[in-house]
C-alpha cells in the first residue's frame, strides 16, 4: 500500500493496481501548486464530508477518470445528480470493494457544500487492503467513538488532522492515537490556512515524547506500508 500526500487532507492511496483519492482539494491550495490534477489517477474517490476544502476537485477528477465516488448518502446523491458514479455509505457500514474493505465511521464536525446545501453527517474511513489497515479520520474533534476502532481493526497507520481550530490539535491527536491503539500517525489538515499553521518540529517532538511517530510529508511525497 502506497500513500501519497497532495496537501491539506488530500491523499492518493495505491493498493496493487487500484488508485484511490481522498478528499481532493488541490487546485485551491497554493501549497499544492506543483500537483497537476489532470495527471492524477483515480479509480475511486473517498470523500469524508462536503466542505470545499475536501471536495473542490472531486467533480473534475471524477468526470475525467470515471472514478466511483464513495461517501455518505447525501454526498453521493449530490454527485449522482451531476451524472457521476457513486457508492453511498453511512456510519457503521462496511463494503467489500475490489481493493479491500471500507468502513465508514463517525467524525464530529460539520458538512455542507459551498452553496450551503446539506452534505450529510461527516465521517472517516477505515480501509483494510493488501494486508494493511489504515484509518482516515477526516475532519474531526477527539471523540470517544475512536475507542471502538481497535475492537474490530488493528491499525498499521492513522491519518489524523492536527491543525487545531477547525479540528483536533496536536494534544488531542496524541490522545486519539491512544484511543485507536496506533502509534504511527500521518498528519494532515495543517498549514493550508493561517488558522491551522503549526510548528512542525514541536509537533513531532510532542508525539516522540509519548513514544509515537508523527510523519509530516512534503506535498507529493509518498510512504509505503
Amino acid at each position: 500500500m502506497k500513500i501519497t500526500f497532495y496537501g491539506h487532507a488530500s491523499f492518493g492511496i495505491q493498493i496493487k493496481d487500484i488508485h484511490i483519492l481522498v478528499d481532493p482539494f488541490i487546485t485551491g491550495n497554493d501549497n499544492a501548486k506543483n500537483i497537476d490534477v489532470n495527471t492524477l489517477k483515480a479509480d475511486y474517490i473517498l470523500v469524508t464530508h462536503a466542505h470545499e476544502d475536501h471536495t473542490l476537485d472531486v467533480e473534475t477528477i471524477a468526470k475525467r477518470t470515471g472514478a466511483v465516488i464513495v461517501s455518505n448518502y447525501e454526498i453521493i446523491n449530490h454527485y449522482q445528480d451531476l451524472g457521476l458514479e457513486g457508492h453511498p455509505m453511512n456510519h457503521g457500514g462496511s463494503w467489500d470493494f475490489e481493493f479491500g474493505t471500507v468502513k465508514y465511521v463517525n467524525a464530529i464536525h460539520t458538512s455542507s457544500f459551498p452553496d450551503g446545501k446539506y452534505g450529510g453527517q461527516p465521517g472517516g474511513f477505515i480501509i483494510e487492503g493488501e494486508h494493511k489497515n489504515i484509518y482516515i479520520a477526516g475532519d474531526t474533534a477527539l471523540t470517544m467513538d475512536m475507542k471502538l476502532i481497535p475492537l474490530h481493526t488493528v491499525l498499521d497507520l492513522a491519518i489524523l488532522p492536527i491543525g487545531d481550530n477547525f479540528t483536533m490539535g496536536i494534544g488531542d491527536a496524541i490522545i486519539a492515537s491512544d484511543f485507536i491503539n496506533c502509534n504511527k500517525i500521518l498528519g494532515c489538515h495543517y498549514d493550508t490556512f493561517g488558522y491551522i499553521e503549526i510548528d512542525h518540529e514541536e509537533a513531532k517532538r510532542k508525539f516522540f515524547e509519548k513514544d509515537k511517530d508523527l510523519m509530516l510529508l512534503e506535498i507529493g511525497e509518498s510512504v509505503e506500508l
